[in-house]
């Protein structure tokens, strides 16, 4: 007496049947009978099965004939007289249907068959009992097992093999996909019908992914066990990878990778011989196949295929994309992303791209710096050297006390470079030196901590403080706030503060002597003529005065207003033509204005209307691909976590509390705003785009050194290169018809954390702006009936929108340079997919606003440069990951 090497219960007698799970009760025994036979010798008599032909089953079924028996009873071919059809019922013996651990076992089999629809998997119906008789009706296959075919003929022609493999691969794909594993595949459990369709059958130890533990795990046919399940230790689907390698061996070459007449022998074999390759026994076999077959069997099951799919992917001459849209399906998630296993880069191309990449970003550093602003400015001073000038300057001015808190940021005045833009007659290498200056040092500090409360940008990152008068955030309205503006030399532009509410004891009005604040300013006051105070700020004074003049160098008109309060200045202003009155704005400019955002806010709540529609239809029908829209949310949300704590002022106050609770809620916002984009699309995508999104769905599922996924990165950053390259051209033709330089992204000059926030922000841009494409491409499709109609209006319409938003004279240069980027846009989406259009938009966003300076003593060179071999080390590794592992100057590199 032994146990059953299948459930481990206790054998009686001689049985050749265990009991309890009716599996052989010798492990020898690895071959069972099928669904149906078309051999003679597997066809019984009449006589020898419990029911006669002809004979009525549940006033449903009639018998034609007893097809096989084995160790789970006996299966019959029936008609359903129901339905007229063929059917094959299935019969426990008897001494199984009275166990309940068997019954339970066989009523399994139903429940986790029905869930797996599929050409490539027998149907089942339904369980039911008659008479005591426990039976399973199911799909009738007029064929044979793949088990007795082999061993009739031997092995198979590789083409006939790897067609029957593709369809095994895909059945058993449906099957992992419904979270089913199969966990006895073989042989004798894949049936061939009489039109050669291959079916995946006899699921009676079929079990659900997150539900098989324990002794349960050695469940299944020893000779076609993956080593851990063998041993008892786990079962996943890469086990069943490795069964379904076994099959493929065995099919390919005739023979079983591993003979042994006992159990502890198979073991034994397993653990000390190396297993004999394919093309060993096979000479003329593809050596794409036995590679596909060999990583099946690896004994570690980290290093097997990712899914039976990407099996299928993986074998010469399959296209699983393409059959299944033949077909009429949606592939599926796994499907897409097994559609790019082994899809490496061409070497040559490869090596081609990622030294244009290098040559482009070395060539747009010399085209920036003669199209930068930046370049032609004398910027002598770090940020922290102008914030220890304003210290300085605040000292002299009689604010000695030590702030409670204090920021300060760099910025450009738009306003100014729109009047002088407007007005012509000036140098820019004047103009950039100032005094006026374009480039501005804003310097806040208050004795209580700075807490932002508004939100600035279309990223929606609270806590950032703002240093404008009117609307600075927090509002300029607490005794003890200061405001400092110096150009970039470090002249005083602007002085604020804000005096204290309540005077205790009460102190008489004492003069304050101007010039502290022209001598600060590098003004000559005797350049300047005493005037009328025109302007009020914002705060109590008891001393103003103002003067007018001319600026230096470009004679346009100033003005020059200030205040003090018991000796001490609370306002100065250098006033020009440009400055505007942020506290008046004109009351038509004030409705014109609202009316744009009121427009773009509603097409924003009808294409988010839109958007939740069919995520909801597409997440209620089960079409969506919800774990990647989940990750991307969460990648969303994390990136937004990220930004904020880059961006937003710090300080220890229950207002940066909470800021983070805002923070968290807007994370949230954007993360549910992509899911909602994301699933609304991505079925419709999967559908008639699913090349598109190949190397993204890989990405999403962790498989980020996938070299698909390398290749349409390094694709990617070639086209942002293109377009940042496009983008100078542009501004070299615009410059020479008097366009203003390029000012470059601020962010980079600011420091490290700054510049950390840019790249990460710019991470959100792309991903937002890559799905505004696709669901433009979408709608377009959608209405217009036609892909190439569609891309063109797409086209036409970006190029439209860059048209009006230029003035005349820059109308043209920027309009077609914004259709040319589309259209190229566009051919990415198709050829290349969503991943190369996201890393395109990254880059471009991140280089075209970079100024490397050629000076690299200068304060801002090392960001600015380590900006730059971040993009190189970016494409470096998409370089590598697309080579699939091949060594970068191997022999075979540039064959």
């Amino acid at each position: 007496m032994g146990n059953c090497v299948s459930c481990g219960s206790a054998l009686v007698g001689e049985s050749r049947f265990c009991s309890s799970c009716g599996r052989p009760s010798n492990p020898d025994v690895m071959a069972t009978q099928t669904v149906a036979i078309a051999t003679p010798a597997a066809i019984r008599t009449a006589d020898d099965g419990r029911f006669l032909p002809g004979a009525t089953i549940a006033a449903r079924y009639r018998i034609i004939a007893l097809l096989g028996r084995g160790g789970m009873g006996e299966v019959y071919r029936a008609d359903d007289l129901t339905l007229g059809q063929q059917v094959a019922l299935k019969f426990l013996p008897p001494a199984v249907a009275e166990n309940s651990k068997a019954l339970e076992r066989f009523r399994n089999e139903v429940r986790i068959a029905r869930r797996v629809s599929h050409p490539n998997v027998c149907r089942v119906y339904d369980v039911g009992e008659v008479e005591g008789h426990v039976f399973l009706s199911m799909e009738y296959v007029d064929g044979e097992d793949l088990g007795s075919l082999l061993r009739r003929i031997g092995r198979l022609p590789e083409d006939k093999a790897l067609e029957i493999s593709r369809r095994l691969c895909a059945g058993l794909g449906a099957a992992h996909e419904k979270g089913v594993l199969h966990r006895d595949l073989k042989p004798a459990n894949v049936m061939l019908d009489a039109r050669g369709q291959v079916l995946l059958t006899d699921f009676g130890l079929a079990g659900l992914v997150d539900q098989i533990e324990g002794a349960e795990v050695r469940n299944g046919t020893p000779a076609y066990m993956a080593p851990e399940q063998l041993a008892g230790r786990e079962v996943t689907v890469r086990s069943d990878l490795y069964s379904l390698g076994l099959v493929m061996y065995e099919i390919l070459t005739g023979k079983r990778p591993f003979e042994s007449d006992t159990l502890e022998g198979l073991e034994r074999v397993r653990r000390e011989t190396t297993l004999t390759n394919p093309s060993t026994l096979v000479k003329d076999l593809d050596p794409r196949v036995e590679r596909v077959v060999m990583r099946c069997l690896d004994p570690d099951p980290q290093k097997r295929p990712t899914s039976a799919l990407a099996v299928a992917a993986a074998l010469p001459g399959g296209d699983p994309l393409a059959e299944a849209l033949a077909a009429g399906e949606t592939p599926s998630p796994d499907m897409v992303a097994a559609a790019g296993e082994g899809c490496t880069a061409g070497p040559r191309i490869a090596t081609a791209i990622f030294v244009a990449i290098l040559i482009g970003l070395i060539a747009q550093v010399f085209i920036a710096r003669r199209l930068s602003a930046l370049e032609r400015m004398h910027l002598e001073y770090s940020p922290e050297v102008l914030n220890q000038k304003t210290h300085d300057l605040l000292l002299r001015l009689g604010y000695a006390e030590r702030p409670g808190d204090e920021a300060w940021d760099l910025g450009w005045d738009g306003t100014f470079i729109g009047y002088a833009q407007a007005k012509g007659g000036f140098s820019w290498e004047t103009l950039l030196n100032g005094p006026p200056s374009l480039l501005g040092f804003y310097y806040r500090h208050s004795d209580y901590p700075l807490v932002a409360g508004e939100f600035h940008d279309d990223k929606l990152t609270p806590g950032v403080v703002t240093q404008s008068e009117a609307d600075g955030d927090p509002p300029a309205i607490m005794s003890g706030m200061v405001s400092v503006k110096l150009d970039a030399q470090g002249r005083l532009v602007s002085f604020r503060a804000i005096p204290p509410q309540v005077e205790a004891p009460p102190s008489a009005p004492r003069p304050f002597d101007w010039n502290l604040l022209f001598e600060a300013a590098q003004i000559d006051p005797k350049t300047l003529q005493p005037a009328e105070p025109e302007w009020t700020f914002l705060g109590t004074a008891d001393q103003r005065a103002a003067w007018s003049g001319t600026w230096p160098a470009t004679g346009w008109p100033l003005r020059v207003e200030a205040a003090a309060f018991h000796g001490k200045p609370v306002a100065f202003a250098m006033i020009g033509p440009w400055t505007s009155k942020s506290r008046m704005p004109p009351r038509d400019s004030t409705s014109r204005n609202q009316v744009t955002p009121f427009v773009l806010g509603l097409i924003g709540l009808a294409l988010l209307a839109t958007g939740s529609m069919l995520a909801w239809r597409n997440s209620k029908s089960g079409r969506s691909d919800r774990r990647g829209a989940f990750r991307l949310a969460y990648f969303i949300f994390g990136v937004q976590m990220l930004t904020w704590l880059l961006r937003a002022h710090l300080t220890a106050s229950i207002g940066t509390f909470g800021n983070f609770l805002l923070a968290i809620c807007t994370s949230v916002f954007w993360g549910s705003v992509i899911w909602t984009l994301y699933v609304a699309l991505e079925p419709y995508a999967r559908r008639h785009w699913p090349q598109a999104l190949i190397s993204w769905t890989d990405l999403l599922s962790g498989r980020y050194r996938d070299p698909i996924v390398g290749r349409d990165t390094l694709f990617g950053a070639a086209l942002g290169m293109i377009w940042v390259l496009l983008d100078s051209a542009a501004d070299t033709f615009a410059q020479a018809r008097g366009s203003s330089l390029n000012f470059g992204n601020l962010g980079f000059l600011s420091g490290t954390r700054a510049t950390l926030a840019v790249c990460v922000g710019q991470i959100l841009v792309a991903i937002e702006l890559a799905l505004v494409c696709f669901f433009l491409l979408f709608v377009l499709r959608a209405l217009l009936r036609n892909q190439w109609l569609a891309f063109a209006a797409f086209v036409l319409m970006w190029g439209i929108i860059k048209y009006f938003d230029n003035s005349a004279s820059l109308a043209a240069i920027y309009g077609v340079e914004s259709a040319i980027v589309f259209a190229i846009a566009a051919i990415v989406v198709m050829r290349f997919g969503f991943l190369s259009l996201a890393m395109g938009v990254f880059v471009d966003d991140l280089i075209s606003g970079l100024q490397v300076p050629s000076n690299t003593s200068i304060w801002y060179f090392a960001d600015s440069a380590a900006v730059l071999v971040g993009v190189a080390a970016l494409a470096i590794w998409a370089y590598r990951v697309s080579l699939g592992g091949r060594k970068l100057f191997g022999s075979g590199l540039f064959a």
